[in-house]
């Protein structure tokens, strides 16, 4: 039996077959909205023409990477993000100078002509050599930092709680946990048992903080491998030489209850920059001179610091991946597989050297990358195109 439909109907059948397979083809984040169940949460759209709050799921996932660091370590390494591109030259300078430790490291490192972070970084080589392999979600940090500061703190401690509640943050031989109230509010602050040795934990996300919100998975990065307790520690860094009797120069500033970073006159590296000097208080601050040409990741934040905006979809003009040729010495040339940092940083150096290059954004939410973890991303890192 055959079922003439009136012409009007077919015409409207016609066109929304023709609209699903639109969606289908050319935007799969478009597509994904049409068949989500009801009461389902949905994944962010790209920020890229505005400056969307980035939510606080996924900034739990971005820092769930180093939540558990203690404090002034976190606190350095939100500092050094906001400098991917330096970060990058301080890998390769420290490839090119493994001879080097101690004060002799702490005195040659200080003649580079990178910010105090970066230069302080050089402390810490396993964690430089991490921060730059996983270049976007480095990059991505820096960005949601300069964006939003006190929410990225605040994601911090929310990981922390998850962490202690969990029975998998606590205090060993090599860090000291403590809950305190700050301004009314619950914190948990994680110090050296040594104030002249830290000891950087090794762990797995899922097994500390549990499984990560849906659309926000734990950032593409290289976890290293541990089988023990839920956190592991690797060899003490003995601080004394490197800091020059000075102290530690990034801490939470009033012991978390600000939303910000502290620094500290004395330190090293602090001391050296002028950009500290003068009448500007102890509060931390993003100095854009260090940026390079890196994009900053949202219009506002550009604006601030007289920086270019990554979004719009700008490409960058090295290509999709992060590059390094022909040494290989600072990080991935694809993202690891289920990345969500496809087209990265666009970073690309030539023969080596640590300072040609260029580094810009491509349809970043949080700049520096394309499709990266907190806008234009895959499914998986805020909406769009995986």
């Amino acid at each position: 039996m055959n079922l003439k439909l009136p012409t009007c109907s077919r015409r409207v059948i016609r066109a929304g077959l023709a609209m699903l397979c639109g969606l289908a083809i050319g935007s799969g984040e478009a597509f994904a909205l049409v068949w989500l169940p009801q009461g389902m949460p949905q994944p962010s759209s790209s920020p890229q023409t505005s400056d969307q709050i980035i939510p606080a799921d996924q900034l739990d996932s971005l820092v769930a990477p180093i939540a558990v660091y203690p404090d002034p370590l976190l606190a350095q390494i939100l500092a050094a993000s906001t400098y991917p591109m330096e970060l990058v030259q301080l890998q390769q300078w420290l490839t090119q100078n493994s001879g080097l430790s101690g004060q002799a490291l702490s005195q040659t490192v200080a003649t580079q002509p990178w910010d105090p972070s970066v230069q302080a970084m050089a402390a810490f080589p396993d964690v430089v050599k991490n921060m730059t392999e996983n270049i976007q979600w480095t990059t991505d940090l820096g960005n949601a930092f300069l964006a939003q500061e006190s929410d990225v703190m605040d994601a911090v401690q929310r990981m922390r709680l998850k962490a202690y509640n969990n029975g998998t943050l606590q205090s060993t031989p090599q860090q000291i946990v403590q809950t305190k109230t700050v301004d009314n509010r619950s914190i948990i602050a994680i110090e050296q048992a040594d104030p002249q040795v830290v000891y950087v934990p090794s762990y797995d996300p899922t097994v500390v903080y549990g499984a990560a919100p849906v659309y926000y998975p734990y950032p593409a990065y290289s976890y290293p491998s541990w089988t023990g307790a839920a956190i592991g520690f690797g060899a003490g860094i003995a601080l004394g030489a490197l800091w020059g009797g000075g102290g530690w120069g990034w801490h939470p500033g009033w012991g978390w209850g600000r939303g910000d970073i502290d620094i500290n006159r004395n330190n090293n590296f602090v001391r050296n920059s002028n950009f500290y000097r003068g009448a500007n208080g102890n509060v931390w601050r993003h100095n854009a001179a260090h940026r390079g040409n890196v994009a900053y990741g949202n219009r506002a934040t550009a604006a601030r610091y007289g920086g270019t905006f990554a979004g719009a979809g700008a490409r960058g003009t090295t290509g999709r991946n992060f590059q390094n040729r022909p040494t290989g010495t600072t990080g991935m040339s694809r993202p690891a597989p289920g990345s969500l940092n496809r087209g990265t940083s666009n970073f690309q150096n030539r023969g080596g050297s640590i300072n040609r290059g260029n580094f810009s954004g491509s349809r970043g939410s949080f700049g520096g990358g394309g499709r990266s973890f907190g806008g234009g991303g895959g499914r998986r890192g805020g909406g769009g195109r995986g």
